[in-house]
């Protein structure tokens, strides 16, 4: 998870510094803090869909990792949508859906358990 923060810090730094600068510059427009929250959760949402129906974000092939459905096959859109919503709230409520992964049989995060999803090795 550090590794894929610091891939995120990249990407949000490309996706900040150049569209913001320039409707900044241009338009003159300076986003809330509301509506920078909006753009990094739709910003994020992109990045990890289109990665996890592939199989792997960049950290996760770094590490060898791969998102699968629970049936093995690349997950779907709805899965990794869902996976995706699910997260936020696991890892702001104190982690506590990294916690459950301690306590779970199968060691799943609680987001990849409710989304029909888990992390394996490629």
């Amino acid at each position: 998870m550090f590794y894929e923060t610091l891939l995120l810090i990249a990407v949000l730094a490309v996706v900040f510094l150049l569209p913001l600068t320039i409707l900044g510059v241009v338009a003159g427009v300076v986003l809330s803090g509301a509506w920078l929250w909006v753009y990094v959760f739709i910003v994020l949402g992109a990045y990890f869909l289109w990665h996890w129906r592939q199989g792997q974000t960049l950290a996760m092939r770094t590490w060898k990792l791969e998102l699968r459905s629970t049936n093995g096959e690349l997950p779907s859109l709805r899965q990794t949508a869902m996976r995706y919503l699910l997260a936020w709230p696991s890892l702001v409520c104190c982690g506590i859906g990294i916690i459950w992964a301690v306590l779970d049989e199968d060691r799943q995060f609680l987001h990849d358990r409710l989304a029909g999803t888990r992390i394996t090795l490629s």
